[in-house]
C-alpha cells in the first residue's frame, strides 16, 4: 500500500467512525422523540430548524439543505406535518413565487415537549459513545467544531 493509499484509508476510517456516531445518536433519538413526541428526527429537524427562524419561516428550498433531504422529499415531509397541523405553507409577500414554510401553534408546542426530550437523548447518546474507544475523539472534537462555525 502506498502514501496515497494510506491517506485514504485513513480518511475512510475517519468516515466510518463518523458514521458510526451518527448512526448510534440518531437510532437514540429516533426512539426517544416517537415514544414522547410522535416525531421522527428529521421531523424534530424541520421544527427546530423553522423554529430557530427570524419570523419562524423558511422557504422550501432553505428547509431541503437543512434536513439534507431532496426537493421531493421536503414536500413530503412538509405535506405530513402540515396535515398533522404544525406546519403551514404562506406565500412569500415580497416574490408571489415564493413559499414560506412557517410552524403553527400547535408546531410551536409540540417542539417545547420535544426538545427537552432530544437534549436530554442528545446528552446520553454522546455519553454513551465517549465510552467507546474508537468515538471518544469524534465526541471530545464536537464542542470545538461549534468554536470555528
Amino acid at each position: 500500500m502506498g502514501i496515497k493509499d494510506d491517506a485514504v484509508e485513513v480518511r475512510a476510517q475517519g468516515w466510518r467512525t463518523l458514521a458510526a456516531l451518527h448512526g448510534l445518536i440518531e437510532s437514540e433519538l429516533e426512539r426517544s422523540l416517537q415514544a414522547e413526541a410522535q416525531l421522527s428526527v428529521v421531523e424534530y429537524t424541520v421544527l427546530d430548524a423553522l423554529s430557530r427562524q427570524d419570523g419562524w419561516h423558511m422557504r422550501m428550498q432553505q428547509l431541503a439543505r437543512a434536513t439534507a433531504l431532496s426537493a421531493s422529499a421536503t414536500t413530503r415531509l412538509v405535506n405530513r406535518l402540515e396535515d398533522r397541523g404544525l406546519l403551514t405553507r404562506v406565500l412569500c409577500a415580497d416574490d408571489r413565487r415564493g413559499i414560506y414554510t412557517e410552524l403553527t401553534p400547535s408546531g410551536i408546542s409540540l417542539l417545547e415537549t420535544a426538545r427537552p426530550v432530544h437534549d436530554a437523548t442528545l446528552e446520553r447518546a454522546l455519553a454513551e459513545a465517549h465510552e467507546i474507544p474508537e468515538l471518544a475523539p469524534l465526541v471530545d472534537a464536537l464542542p470545538k467544531l461549534h468554536a470555528h462555525a
